[in-house]
């Protein structure tokens, strides 16, 4: 059974541009959280939530569902907004981010609302569960599979790395890991502050399937992901490379926007600027 709706690239493309339209909105409401990696990752998003994944936004705990981990939970807001767009809950609930009581925390947790499917917070754990539920899912002959959604900077820790060599010795062919190659973090540039090339040969010499796509060109990622459907033994890599803070001007490849949100006229600027793509 397929549930996912395969909308065509044109719509798709309106998603994310949409999507990040309710991220601005959100950030700005609430007076804090993530912009860049965020409006970044939207096209990654709209192509797996409208395109690639196999789910239903009706049945969220279908068994047979592809999984989701998203270990950079910082950049939660494009999930909710995908989420929302895609029918897991009302839109009008993206404006209760971060408030005390919401279900919508700067960082998700599991079973907060509908489609969300781990708690995140700590980087660099995201990719050692989705490879224990990749494993889990083998041992129940589920055909279902997990993607998990990292950031280049938690690759400068540890666990990232275990957990490749996990997912290459227990020959995970059901996990796909989306790497937000965006090059910046907090403090600066990640190449100032712990460099990561040759990143795609370092994956590579884990044992991984290894792709580097326009992580802003929906066919590109759409087709990487079917590369990655048909691998018969190996895990797959797909080193997206993004701009942070994608489609607002003054907010793009800048690392201060990784965690700053834009006030009021900011936002009616960028909005603006989103409106015009």
């Amino acid at each position: 059974m397929v549930v996912t709706h395969q909308l065509p690239l044109p719509i798709i493309e309106q998603k994310a541009l949409q999507i990040r339209r309710q991220i601005i909105k959100m950030l700005a409401h609430a007076g804090s959280g993530h912009p860049a990696g965020a409006l970044g990752m939207a096209d990654v998003f709209a192509a797996l939530y409208f395109h690639i994944l196999n789910v239903d936004p009706k049945n969220p705990e279908w068994e047979e569902r592809d999984r989701l981990i998203l270990s950079n939970g910082h950049i939660c807001p494009v999930l909710y907004a995908t989420l929302a767009e895609a029918g897991y809950f009302p839109k009008e609930e993206l404006l209760t981010l971060r408030q005390i009581h919401s279900r919508l925390q700067g960082h998700p947790h599991r079973h907060s609302i509908a489609g969300v499917e781990n708690t995140s917070g700590p980087l660099g754990q995201g990719l050692s569960l989705a490879a224990g539920w990749a494993l889990g899912l083998k041992m129940n002959h589920n055909q279902s599979r997990v993607f998990c959604i990292t950031s280049d900077g938690e690759h400068q820790e540890g666990q990232t790395w275990e957990a490749y060599q996990f997912a290459y010795k227990y020959q995970l062919n059901n996990l796909v890991n989306i790497v937000d190659r965006n090059q910046i973090q907090i403090t600066d540039y990640t190449k100032h502050v712990m460099p990561l090339e040759p990143l795609k040969a370092k994956i590579e010499s884990f044992g991984w399937q290894t792709i580097e796509v326009d992580g802003h060109d929906i066919t590109q990622i759409i087709a990487a992901c079917e590369t990655a459907r048909f691998e018969q033994a190996l895990p797959t890599a797909l080193i997206c490379h993004t701009v942070p803070g994608k489609g607002v001007s003054f907010m793009e490849n800048k690392p201060e926007w990784h965690g700053k949100p834009p006030d009021e006229e900011q936002a009616a600027r960028a909005l603006k600027e989103l409106s015009d793509e």
